[in-house]
C-alpha cells in the first residue's frame, strides 16, 4: 500500500508544500507551521499564506523548495483588505456586496525583501517538536527520553507499549528510535509504538497529530484505561520487549504486565525492559514494591538533571575600553606594571608643575589624557595592530564557560526493572540436548585416576614413537614427564623388598 513517509522519518532535502517545518526564531523558541502553496491572497495577505512573527512577515511562498536550515529573510507583505474580509460593504443603492478580496481570484502577488528581520526553517525532529508542542501535561523531554530510550533497548524493529501518551513527545521520538520501515499489510512485523491515553480530549489530539504527521502505520494510539483494561490490541499481543509507564499510579497497571500464557502482551521468547516515570518518592516506593513481588529482577532508580553550559569570551585587561561585560582588572602582572609606571609618569608630571607654579616659571603642560590616549592606541596584550582579525570584539579574550545558575527542568524520577523470559520444560530439553549436563566423558571426576595415567602414557608413547621415526631427539621436559608417569608403574609392580 502508498504510505506517505513522515517528515519526521523520512523528511527529503527540501522543503515541500503540505509538510510540517519548525521555525527558528531564537534560540530557545521555535514555532511548527503547516507549509501551504497558494494561488491567490489568503486572509488578506496578496501573497498568499503568510507566517507573522516579531521579526516580519514570512509568505510560505518563501518558505517552500528550499534546504532544510536554510535563512529567510523577511518579506514585506501587502496586507490588502486583511482585518475588512468577509465585511459587508455598502453600496450608492444599500446594496451589501462581499469584499473584493474574497471574491477576486487574482493571483499571488511575489513577495518583496525586507530591509531586516530573518528567520531559520528546520527540518521536524522530536527534539525541536519537544520543544514546539503544545504542553497538553507534563512534558518529557529530551534529556530523558533519550535516556530511557537507550535503558529499555528500543532499537529499530522493537516494539514498545506506552500509556499516557499526554503531548505526545515520548511518542515521536520512540517512533523515530523503532522505525525501520513502514509495514506492508497486517501480517509485516516492524518496529511500532502501541501508546495509549486515558483522557479522551488528549487522545483525539494526540490521534489527530499522529494523522497529520503521517505516523500511522508506526504509532497506534488507543483510548483506554490500562489499569482496569491492560495493553492487549484488538484481542491480540502485540509482543513488547520495551514498556514506559507514564501514570499516576504505575502499580496498578502491573498486573497486566506479566507472562500468562494467552493474554500476556509480552514476547515470550525475549526479555523485557520496563521504566516507569513519577514525580513523586512515594511512587517510586509503591512501583518499585509490586514489581519485586511480580518477577522483575535489576530494579533501580535514576533522576537527570540538565545543567546547560555557557561558553563565552572573557575579556580582562585595563587598556579596554570601558565597555559593558570588560573586567577592568590587569590581565597579568606585565600590564599591572606598565599601568604603574603610567600612574607614577603622571605625579611626577604633576609635581613639577606644582613646583613650576609656586616658583612663578612655566612648566612643560601636563597631559590629563595621555594615558586615555595610549590606552585607546596601545594595543591589548597578545594583540597584532595590523592584523584585522585582532580588531574584532568577538575575537578577544580568553574562552571560559559557565554553568546555569538553575536547572531548568522538571523533577522525575525513573525506575528500570527487566523481566526475562519464562523457562519452559521445552526450553529445559533443548538445553540438554545442547549441552548434556552430567552425561560429559572427558572432565575430571569422570575417570578414575588409573584410567587417567594410562591415557597419559599412551599420549606420550605415541609422541615418542613420532619423534623416533622422524629421528629428533626427546626434550627434556618428554624425558622428565614420561619418567615420572613411569616410576610410579614400576613401583606398584616391582616386589617389595627388605
Amino acid at each position: 500500500m502508498d504510505v506517505t513517509p513522515s517528515p519526521f522519518l523520512e523528511p527529503g532535502h527540501r522543503t515541500q508544500a503540505g509538510s510540517l517545518a519548525i521555525v527558528s526564531l531564537a534560540r530557545d523558541d521555535f514555532d511548527a507551521i503547516r507549509l501551504e502553496q497558494s494561488s491567490g491572497a489568503v486572509d488578506g495577505y496578496a501573497e498568499g499564506a503568510t507566517l507573522n512573527t516579531r521579526f516580519g512577515s514570512f509568505p510560505h511562498s518563501t518558505l517552500l523548495d528550499i534546504p532544510w536550515g536554510s535563512q529567510v529573510r523577511a518579506s514585506a507583505v501587502d496586507t490588502g483588505s486583511r482585518g475588512r474580509k468577509r465585511r459587508l460593504e455598502t453600496t450608492d443603492d444599500d446594496t451589501p456586496v462581499v469584499s473584493q478580496d474574497e471574491g477576486g481570484k487574482a493571483p499571488a502577488k511575489k513577495a518583496t525583501v525586507a530591509s531586516s528581520g530573518f528567520i531559520y526553517i528546520l527540518r521536524p525532529s522530536p527534539e525541536l517538536w519537544t520543544s514546539s508542542l503544545p504542553h497538553r501535561t507534563q512534558v518529557v523531554y529530551t534529556p530523558d527520553y533519550s535516556y530511557i530510550l537507550q535503558r529499555i533497548r528500543a532499537r529499530p524493529g522493537t516494539r514498545i507499549i506506552e500509556a499516557g501518551a499526554g503531548s505526545g513527545s515520548f511518542s515521536h521520538a520512540s517512533a523515530r528510535a523503532v522505525y525501520n520501515g513502514y509495514p506492508k499489510d497486517e501480517t509485516d512485523t516492524k518496529g511500532k509504538v502501541f501508546s495509549f491515553e486515558f483522557n479522551e480530549d488528549r487522545f483525539h489530539k494526540m490521534a489527530e497529530e499522529i494523522e497529520s504527521h503521517s505516523l500511522t502505520g508506526i504509532v497506534q494510539i488507543q483510548h483506554r484505561d490500562v489499569y482496569r483494561d491492560g495493553f492487549m490490541v484488538d484481542g491480540k499481543s502485540p509482543d513488547a520487549t520495551a514498556i514506559f509507564l507514564d501514570l499516576p499510579a504505575p502499580w496498578k497497571a502491573l498486573q497486566h504486565l506479566s507472562r500468562r500464557i494467552g493474554s500476556s502482551p509480552l514476547d515470550p521468547k525475549q526479555t523485557v525492559h520496563i521504566c516507569t516515570f513519577s514525580p513523586c518518592i512515594e511512587q517510586v516506593s509503591r512501583t518499585v514494591t509490586e514489581l519485586r513481588t511480580l518477577g522483575w529482577t535489576d530494579v533501580d532508580m535514576v533522576e537527570i538533571s540538565q545543567r546547560r553550559l555557557n561558553v563565552v569570551r572573557e575579556r580582562v585587561g585595563v587598556n579596554l575600553p570601558n565597555e559593558r561585560g570588560n573586567s577592568q582588572t590587569p590581565a597579568d602582572v606585565l600590564e599591572a606594571v606598565t599601568k604603574l609606571r603610567k600612574v607614577n609618569q603622571q605625579n611626577k608630571q604633576f609635581q613639577k608643575s606644582q613646583i613650576a607654579q609656586n616658583k612663578g616659571t612655566a612648566a612643560e603642560p601636563m597631559d590629563i589624557d595621555s594615558s586615555a590616549a595610549a590606552s585607546e592606541t596601545a594595543p591589548a596584550p597578545g594583540k597584532l595592530p595590523a592584523d584585522d582579525d585582532h580588531d574584532k570584539p568577538w575575537m578577544q579574550g580568553r574562552l571560559t564557560h559557565r554553568s546555569e545558575s538553575d536547572l531548568k527542568t522538571h523533577t522525575s524520577y525513573l525506575v528500570f526493572a527487566v523481566l526475562p523470559p519464562e523457562w519452559t520444560e521445552e526450553d529445559e530439553e533443548k538445553a540438554l540436548a545442547k549441552w548434556p549436563c552430567g552425561q560429559e566423558s572427558k572432565i575430571i571426576g569422570n575417570v578414575d585416576k588409573q584410567a587417567r595415567k594410562k591415557e597419559k602414557r599412551e599420549q606420550l608413547a605415541s609422541r615418542t614413537k613420532k619423534r623416533k621415526t622422524k629421528g629428533e631427539p626427546l626434550d627434556s621436559q618428554t624425558k622428565r614427564q614420561k619418567t615420572d608417569n613411569d616410576t610410579p608403574a614400576e613401583s606398584e609392580s616391582a616386589p617389595a623388598t627388605e
